[in-house]
């Protein structure tokens, strides 16, 4: 009975022994794998770094396209300032104009013999002017 004993100490020894061995190989796999993600974060953060400086470089960008564009939409501002003035000018021209039309148009209907006698002048100083540049 002693030797079964003696039989279920190896028995257990040997078992004990595996045991340690499996679980040695485990934790060595283990130590493996968190070196591994411990090698990957790293990495990773390295890129996120990078990504970090490109992404604050496109917004210092982006901020002076913005300051850009504000001060040429200003200066497109005056610019319409401008053209606005001239399309009053010239509105102002229209109107001057259709009173100096309506005036003649008066002077016309009450004199119309010199009406008759200016017309006469000024298509003989046209003829005159049109052979003097032919």
């Amino acid at each position: 009975m002693e030797i079964l004993a003696y039989i279920a100490a190896v028995i257990a020894a040997i078992a004990f022994v595996v045991l340690v061995v499996y679980l040695v190989i485990t934790l060595k796999a283990a130590r493996e794998t968190l070196h591994n993600v411990s090698e990957t974060l790293s990495s990773l953060e390295q890129q996120v770094q990078g990504v970090t400086e490109e992404t604050t470089q496109l917004l210092t960008k982006t901020n002076q396209l913005a300051d850009d564009m504000n001060q040429k939409s200003s200066k497109l501002n005056s610019l319409f300032d401008g053209f606005k003035g001239v399309g009053n000018t010239i509105t102002e021209f229209n109107h001057s104009l259709r009173e100096l039309t309506n005036s003649v148009s008066r002077a016309a209907n009450k004199n119309p013999e010199k009406t008759s006698q200016a017309i006469k002048w000024g298509t003989t100083l046209m003829e005159l002017w049109k052979k003097k540049n032919k």
